[in-house]
């Protein structure tokens, strides 16, 4: 077994402390990552917060992990020690279900085991996340990064980079393709890079007015203050696709009606209570309300490759681990610009 220095919660009203465990032996198709940058998404904090109800302790988040592989078992020829390589949101599944054929093994039928608050394919040996010193992961569900990147910048791409890349790509954004985002946070301040880096026309949608000059610099064309319901008026029947990065509570049937014939609003983000739609809201211009998970290994590598070939990484501030219960705190407060990595060297 292989000795893990952690960062854990232990119960719902937990403060982070120091958690030593054990990893798995490098197996035959396992590569070791020593974790140098581990990014803390807001699903982190529900987690570690006991806010789905699904949360088991002790629990050590994280899901944006980037570090340098160690070793390697005998059969791997994906990576070889010293290689960069990122680990997202699962690290292993099935294999054999229609998901899994099909590379969105985010649904694979028996459940895909999540990097943290999960279990093996066993269903007994617990996960545990980034934030720690090391992973043992097969290198089916690795992924390469580039090592040219600003590699702490590159860890929040496991997360909120393939949340957004995804279902940009799934509804064909591009030239000629009018893009709105709303919310300028984690999430949404890389669905505008990525957006606009495809080549559409991007209109970031926002509830703070201070919030113009960034949208601007991470690729808008365009900036609209929400909360006068007014400025929506003129943009009715706009936009090809919408990506909802809000997971506060907020009214989706004003934006519904910003859609053309045909187009998209794309949630995902999570708001925690019942959303209200208006039949009329879908129905005018045949428009349609999908949610997107994440991405399978393949996408996901497909949107590491985009981004080191377009120079885009996440806006993203450091921290060391004496400073996650700070950090979540002011990510609750949308108080980031626009995601705190955690500095796992040296732990």
């Amino acid at each position: 077994m292989i000795n893990t220095n952690g960062f854990a919660v232990h119960d719902a009203e937990a403060k982070f402390e120091p958690f030593a465990f054990e990893r798995r032996d490098v197996g035959p198709s396992d590569i070791l990552i020593e974790i140098l940058f581990a990014g803390i998404c807001h699903s982190d904090i529900h987690q570690a917060r006991g806010e789905w109800g699904n949360s088991t302790y002790p629990m050590v988040p994280g899901h944006e992990i980037v570090g340098k592989v160690t070793q390697v078992g005998s059969e791997v020829t994906k990576f070889a020690v010293g290689d960069i390589a990122g680990i997202g949101c699962m690290v292993d599944s099935c294999r054999e279900c229609e998901p899994c054929r099909e590379n969105v093994e985010q649904f694979c039928v028996k459940g895909a085991v999540m990097t943290y608050n999960g279990t093996e394919m066993d269903r007994e040996t617990m996960t545990f996340g980034g934030y720690s010193t090391n992973y043992v992961v097969d290198e089916a569900y690795a992924l390469k990064v580039d090592p040219s990147q600003d590699l702490k910048a590159v860890a929040p791409l496991l997360c909120a980079g393939i949340t957004t890349y995804s279902p940009l790509r799934r509804f064909k954004a591009g030239p000629g393709k009018k893009v709105g985002v709303v919310g300028l946070g984690g999430l949404g301040h890389m669905a505008v890079k990525l957006a606009a880096a495809m080549g559409a026309e991007v209109t970031v949608f926002s509830t703070s007015p201070s919030k113009e000059a960034d949208a601007r610099r991470l690729g808008a064309d365009h900036f609209v203050i929400t909360s006068d319901p007014a400025n929506l008026k003129p943009l009715r029947s706009s936009y090809d696709l919408l990506i909802d990065a809000v997971s506060a509570e907020h009214d989706l049937n004003l934006y519904l009606n910003l859609l053309k014939i045909e187009g998209h609003m794309v949630l995902v983000g999570l708001p925690e209570k019942p959303i209200e739609i208006r039949a009329f809201a879908l129905l005018g211009n045949n428009r349609s309300l999908v949610g997107s998970s994440i991405g399978g290994i393949k996408e996901t590598q497909e949107m590491l490759d985009f981004c080191a070939e377009h120079n885009i990484v996440s806006d993203v501030e450091m921290i060391l681990p004496d400073q996650i219960e700070t950090a979540y705190d002011r990510t609750v407060k949308a108080d980031v610009k626009y995601r705190f990595v955690i500095d796992m060297q040296n732990v």
